[in-house]
């Protein structure tokens, strides 16, 4: 078993949703050459920018400087300790909510107070890399809605729960029938500027997935929140927002409502990707840069062993990204010339970071996830600008 993710076969499990369209792959991509990052309205040349080791790496210009944005500082503090193989996370009011993978329960906590149970699902199992994985939170009007994406034996499914008192509600499926096994499952979950809600699907180690417009594995979805099909999807009757992806993991938006993917590559490159609506981002046929117009090549690109990424997050000009398998915190932002810069922060020093968000106290906020369950906490720290 490699220390990155899990290595057994996985199957797919039936379809909510299928797409009525062919799967016409010549036309459904372009490359992109650029990316913008919206604070500093700068267009970021995406041409390769391999980020080395050591624990500051930058892009190919040794020289960069980031202009925008900002960094953590200081120590990390200790926020909650005891959870087992914590998630995913989500502030609401003044609590913070957490999926634990291998269990079926949500728990709850507020800073400087004990974890607390509040709810769980019926039909769930915990596998490989599958189990209790995102969580979103949606809030209308008076009434709040936990959504949790988690694995049932049939495959993976969405469900939202009504929180209310502190307590959830009964779930009720928003979609099921998502591939799922024992790794590969994807699992983050979040709400756009849109009011959509957007889902990463792994291909379950099934190569014949991510190419398919038919099936949900290998994609990055599109819903309403009752789990129907948004009329403006770039594939008609079809969930699908983007495909050709491995296990794509962290999602987030910048400040011109653009959406980003953290993806876990195979033995080569890690990515980071900037997410056009249709695009194909060429998973099992390129992985990392591939330099072919067919396929969507990422904005940057990491060795696997230095990254493994997860959680991403965006706060005032910086992607930040929660490092698996290297074992670190990552900021990505940008310099003088417009180029991306990648900085490791505190590598080895937490081991495993699964998840990266603002955190209720506005500082930065990472999960760490040992293997084993251990004692694992989140940390905070806070963030200044860029130097």
């Amino acid at each position: 078993m490699k220390s990155r993710d899990f290595d057994n076969c996985a199957g797919a499990g039936p379809l909510r949703h299928e797409v009525r369209r062919s799967a016409a792959l010549s036309g459904a991509s372009t490359v992109v050459r650029f990316a913008m990052f919206a604070l500093a309205f700068i267009v970021i040349d995406a041409t390769p920018a391999v980020v080395p080791s050591g624990a500051h790496a930058q892009s190919s210009n040794s020289n960069a400087t980031p202009i925008s944005g900002v960094m953590p500082v200081g120590t990390p503090v200790e926020i909650v300790s005891g959870l087992s193989i914590p998630w995913s996370a989500v502030p609401v009011g003044e609590e913070v909510l957490v999926s634990q993978r291998g269990t079926a329960e949500i728990v709850a906590f507020r800073p400087g107070e004990a974890l607390r149970s509040v709810g769980s699902v019926r039909v769930f199992v915990a596998r490989g890399d599958g189990g209790m994985l995102g969580l979103a939170v949606l809030e209308q009007g008076t009434d709040v809605w936990i959504y949790a994406y988690h694995s049932t034996t049939e495959g993976n499914r969405i469900v939202r729960m009504p929180y209310s008192n502190g307590m959830l509600g009964d779930p009720e499926v928003v979609l099921d029938g998502i591939p799922g096994g024992r790794s590969h499952n994807g699992g983050r979950i979040a709400f756009g500027p849109d009011g959509m809600l957007y889902a990463t699907v792994g291909e379950t180690r099934n190569l014949e997935l991510p190419q398919d417009l038919n099936s949900l594995g290998g994609k990055i979805l599109r819903m309403t929140p009752d789990g129907g099909i948004p009329s403006d999807n770039p594939f008609a009757d079809s969930l699908v927002y983007s495909f050709g992806h491995r296990n794509p993991q962290g999602l987030a938006w910048d400040d011109a409502g653009q959406l980003w993917a953290t993806e876990f590559g195979s033995d080569t490159w890690d990515e980071l990707n900037r997410i056009e609506p249709g695009g194909n981002y060429g998973w099992p046929i390129v992985e990392g840069r591939g330099g072919n117009p067919d396929y969507i090549d990422p904005v940057m690109q990491w060795g696997t062993r230095e990254m493994g990424p997860s959680g991403l997050a965006y706060i005032d000009g910086t992607f930040f990204i929660a490092g698996l398998t290297g074992q670190r915190l990552w900021s990505v932002t940008i310099d003088a010339t417009g180029n991306p810069v990648a900085t490791a922060h505190y590598t080895g020093e937490y081991g495993r970071i699964r998840h990266v968000f603002e955190g209720s106290d506005g500082n930065l906020w990472f999960l760490t996830n040992t293997r084993g369950g251990g004692d694992n906490r989140i940390l905070s720290v806070p963030l200044a600008p860029a130097q």
